[in-house]
C-alpha cells in the first residue's frame, strides 16, 4: 500500500471519528435542552391519579429531596386534581421500611385519606416503578396521571409513561435542595442522559449510580 493511500485512509478515519463525535455532541445538547424544557413545565391538571416517584428515606423519614416531592404531591391532591394518590419505591439492603410506606405515612399525616393511597413497594429504579404503576393503574381502569419528581427527571418519566400507555403530565417539585446546587443539577442531567440512552438502546435501566445521600431516585 502506498504512503499516499495510507494517509488518505487515515484522513478518512479521522473524518469519521470527528463526524461521530459531533453527532454525539449535538444529540447530547438536544437531549439536555429537552430535559431542561420539560423540567421547566408544570402541566398539573385534572387526572385519575397523582404519582409521586420514590427517593431516599431514612428509617421512615423522607430525605429532604423525597419530602419536597411529597409536599408538592400532597398539595396537588388537596387541590382536588385527582381521586387517587400513588406511591412508589422499595427499600435498600438494611432498610426497615420502604420508600412507598414512608410516602404513604407522610401523605396520611398531611391530610390524604389512607383509602385514597395505593402503590408499589418493590421497585429499585424508575423503569421498574413505572411498569408497576402502569399495571396497577390499568387493573383499576385508570388512564391518566400527574407525575411528581425532580425537574431533571420529568422527561424520562413522561417518556416511560407514554410508552406504558398512560396519559401523563409532569408537575415537578420546585423546592428540592438539588435545585439549589449546580453540581447536583449537572450530575442529575448527566444521569438522565445516560438513562435515556440506555433505555432507547436496550429498553432497560441504567445501573444505579446515584451516590448515597443525594436522595434521588435510583
Amino acid at each position: 500500500m502506498s504512503r499516499g493511500l495510507t494517509r488518505s485512509r487515515a484522513a478518512d478515519i479521522g473524518l469519521v471519528v470527528v463526524a461521530a463525535g459531533l453527532t454525539v455532541a449535538v444529540a447530547g445538547a438536544l437531549a439536555t435542552w429537552r430535559i431542561t424544557v420539560q423540567g421547566d413545565r408544570d402541566e398539573q391538571r385534572q387526572a385519575d391519579a397523582i404519582v409521586v416517584l420514590g427517593a431516599a428515606q431514612y428509617d421512615g423519614r423522607p430525605s429532604p429531596v423525597f419530602q419536597a416531592r411529597l409536599d408538592h404531591a400532597v398539595e396537588l391532591w388537596h387541590k382536588g386534581l385527582a381521586r387517587w394518590f400513588i406511591v412508589t419505591g422499595g427499600k435498600l439492603p438494611g432498610d426497615r421500611t420502604t420508600e412507598a410506606a414512608t410516602a404513604r405515612a407522610y401523605a396520611v399525616d398531611h391530610g390524604v385519606p389512607a383509602e385514597a393511597i395505593f402503590g408499589e413497594d418493590t421497585a429499585h429504579n424508575t423503569l421498574a416503578s413505572m411498569r408497576s404503576v402502569a399495571a396497577l393503574m390499568h387493573d383499576r381502569g385508570l388512564r391518566s396521571a400527574v407525575f411528581v419528581s425532580e425537574p431533571t427527571h420529568m422527561l424520562r418519566v413522561l417518556r416511560l409513561a407514554d410508552d406504558l400507555d398512560i396519559d401523563a403530565f409532569g408537575s415537578p417539585t420546585r423546592t428540592s435542595p438539588i435545585q439549589d446546587d449546580p453540581g447536583e443539577v449537572a450530575f442529575a442531567v448527566a444521569h438522565e442522559l445516560g438513562a435515556l440512552a440506555v433505555y432507547f438502546a436496550t429498553g432497560g435501566e441504567l445501573s444505579p449510580s446515584i451516590p448515597e445521600g443525594s436522595g434521588q431516585i435510583r
